[in-house]
């Protein structure tokens, strides 16, 4: 299966999650990427929607390649083996997790302002993002929404590789449209896979604030 863009994946996704039997459901995307995804599945629910944010914690040289993650709440998460590897000394990762929290929360106030998230505690909560490779972004979210006592939590993303979704099987359950054991970036799964804008981002939680839930919700 091949997407056009993360808005057809989105609706794709958001067929799929029509099946699930949610309460009370929260829809988080993960920012960038995973917010369009995120925004049509919210749409379709008729559930509210806002971002839950994740920063990687790039390898030096290859900055887009995850040695770990930070989230919302202070959640790190660090694929040791790779950093033993590549040599990555305690005071370099240091300094790269603090790089990493300080971006976090610079994109937590561009992106929530002053809002406070979602109140999630007994409640259905999915994160949904455009795709899952290496997952430790998804990661230390999933750890980091734990802590937040849903009711339900859910990870949903179109497409997948099936090491990460089995890994992360185990923090929340996993919805995926298309698993793949030689899975590659996730790019390749999209005919068109543009970065998304922070813009773009901004524009689709002001309009999913502005619909609102459906009557009798």
């Amino acid at each position: 299966m091949q997407f056009f863009d993360r808005a057809e994946a989105g609706g794709q996704l958001a067929d799929r999650m029509q099946n699930e039997s949610l309460v009370d459901p929260v829809v988080l995307g993960l920012p960038r990427g995973g917010v369009p995804v995120a925004f049509e599945v919210a749409t379709r629910l008729g559930a509210p929607l806002d971002v839950f944010v994740a920063r990687k914690i790039g390898v030096p040289s290859q900055p887009e390649l995850g040695m770990g993650a930070v989230a919302e709440g202070g959640t790190v998460v660090l694929t040791q083996h790779l950093i033993t590897a590549l040599g990555i000394s305690e005071e370099r990762l240091r300094e790269l997790t603090a790089r990493a929290h300080e971006e976090l929360e610079r994109r937590v106030r561009h992106y929530r302002g002053d809002r406070q998230l979602l109140p999630l505690e007994g409640r259905d909560v999915v994160l949904i993002d455009d795709g899952l490779a290496t997952g430790v972004t998804a990661e230390a979210s999933l750890r980091a929404l734990l802590e937040l006592r849903p009711r339900r939590l859910v990870l949903a993303v179109p497409v997948c590789s099936q090491e990460s979704a089995s890994r992360l099987g185990e923090l929340a359950e996993v919805v995926c449209l298309v698993t793949s054991s030689h899975f590659g970036a996730v790019g390749v799964w999209y005919d068109v896979f543009d970065q998304t804008a922070d813009d773009t981002v901004l524009a689709l939680l002001d309009r999913a604030r502005s619909v609102g839930p459906p009557k009798g919700r």
